[in-house]
């Protein structure tokens, strides 16, 4: 889909290199710059480590790219830089506010001496602000962590670095309208709507969604409501008398059919609770009867008889049971979510540098 697209990638840690490679995953050639010696902070960030001794946090999201380690204080490695970047279709970096400029690279003045570059640059907080941002303190400051996990206990973060995971999403998807509009323009674009800024801080709380519009509309703070969700009922996380499942009702119809599928028919007979309004207003008392007849059978069984009445339901399963799911490669992490391929592992530290080198560009061959 991008083949042939040029990505010069100066990015590290997650947001910029998940970006970065899901637009190699497209088929644009991806070139990572690295530091010498110590490369991508999260080539460190183990054990674990793989027999190469590269982190697996590394090997997540630096698939199909070739890397170089270039040392942009040196002037003949700022030079070769600025020539990759001028050839390049997009640079995508994460550098603090003035550090690239402090060292002689102005993507202003790149930008406009190459008409056809975008510059993307992922910030923590936006676009001016020196803040590191780092997605622990973006959940915090973002409001996720005041609304994730028990209602009695301490504020929780996501399971996953997930503020940096929808801004490299959200990098991605502006890179993609930014390739989108020139592909289709018959004349030049100006350098202002060539550079993209993406910050931690914005992707996250733009990633509140309804719960942002619940406090909007009603003027109330939203709170923690554990594995329960604040506007529908049953949907949360119950026992069965094997294992944790999840029963997410999102409809009327589907709560007719949970109702029927559990046994539970002077539920399924209340008009009380036939609308969502009503469930919420009785949510104790569904939550409490539909937790003790699921630990009356396996989650087996139950997602059986869920499944055959059409009510969205799960199994909680490990990280290891997911995977078994999907194709997975412990060089190459999980299959691309997006309609692309594998085609080169991470790469080690300066791997290709000598070709980059040498032949700049060119060092991503095309057969005929």
């Amino acid at each position: 889909m991008l083949s042939h697209v040029k990505i010069l990638d100066l990015s590290r840690i997650l947001a910029g290199p998940l970006c970065t490679m899901t637009l190699g995953d497209l088929g644009a050639d991806v070139l990572k710059v690295e530091r010498p010696g110590a490369g991508d902070d999260t080539r460190s960030w183990g054990p674990p480590f793989d027999n190469r001794g590269e982190s697996a946090y590394y090997l997540s999201v630096n698939r199909n790219k070739k890397g170089i380690a270039l040392d942009l204080e040196q002037p003949r490695d700022r030079d070769l830089m600025l020539q990759l970047a001028a050839e390049a279709d997009v640079v995508v970096d994460n550098f603090k506010t003035d550090t690239l400029e402090r060292q002689g690279i102005e993507p202003r003045k790149i930008l406009e001496a190459s008409p056809s570059l975008i510059w993307c640059t992922i910030t923590g907080f936006g676009e001016g602000s020196a803040r590191v941002g780092y997605d622990l303190v973006v959940q915090a400051e973002s409001g996720w962590m005041a609304i994730t996990g028990e209602p009695a206990g301490d504020p929780m973060r996501v399971g996953v670095a997930l503020a940096d995971i929808i801004a490299g999403k959200d990098a991605t998807i502006a890179i993609l309208a930014a390739l989108f509009r020139k592909s289709g323009s018959t004349g030049p674009i100006p350098a202002a709507h060539r550079r993209i800024y993406i910050s931690l801080a914005a992707s996250a709380r733009a990633a509140l969604i309804n719960v942002a519009q619940n406090s909007l509309v009603t003027g109330g703070d939203a709170k923690r409501w554990g594995n329960q969700h604040p506007n529908l009922v049953p949907y949360q996380l119950f026992n069965a008398s094997d294992r944790p499942i999840i029963v997410a009702v999102g409809n009327d119809l589907q709560w007719r059919a949970c109702a029927h599928a559990l046994d539970l028919t002077s539920l399924a007979a209340d008009a009380s609770v036939a609308t969502n309004a009503g469930r919420l207003a009785s949510r104790d008392r569904i939550v409490a009867t539909v937790s003790e007849k699921l630990r009356e059978k396996t989650a087996a069984e139950w997602i059986q008889l869920l499944d055959r009445a059409g009510v969205p339901c799960g199994v909680v399963k490990s990280v290891l049971e997911s995977l078994r799911e999907v194709d997975t490669s412990a060089l190459t992490g999980i299959a691309p979510s997006v309609p692309g391929s594998v085609r080169l592992p991470p790469p080690m530290l300066d791997e290709h540098g000598r070709d980059v080198r040498t032949r700049g560009w060119a060092a991503f061959d095309h057969p005929a």
